[in-house]
């Protein structure tokens, strides 16, 4: 089991910039697919990035050019970094972790964005 606390979320003005980070505890976090959802008000919970074991990368389109995923597998965390942030980014950003066809979820970090 892993455990995955997300951090750095807070307000920006639109155009700015944040960069969110996720650690995770346990010894085998090279093993799992990580990636960032968000959730805003009122609707679903939707994919933002992915990162995969070898490193691949898959974006949603809303995101694609402005958002960056990585991962420090020698710190157990993936980044998200956020550019050219608009208020329709405005949302829960969580961090998930799956290995296995198991998954495991953080508590969640606001994002929000200003116009």
């Amino acid at each position: 089991q892993v455990q995955l606390v997300e951090s750095g979320g807070g307000l920006v003005q639109s155009g700015g910039s944040l960069r969110l980070s996720c650690a995770a505890s346990g010894s085998i976090f090279s093993f799992y697919t990580m990636g960032w959802y968000r959730q805003a008000p009122g609707k679903q919970r939707e994919l933002v990035a992915l990162i995969t074991v070898s490193g691949s990368t898959n974006y949603a389109d809303s995101v694609k050019v402005r958002f960056t995923i990585s991962r420090d597998n020698a710190k157990n965390t993936v980044y998200l970094q956020m550019n050219s942030l608009k208020p329709e980014d405005t949302a829960v950003y969580y961090c998930k972790g799956t290995i296995g066809g198991i998954s495991y979820w953080g508590q969640g970090t606001q994002v929000t964005v200003s116009s």
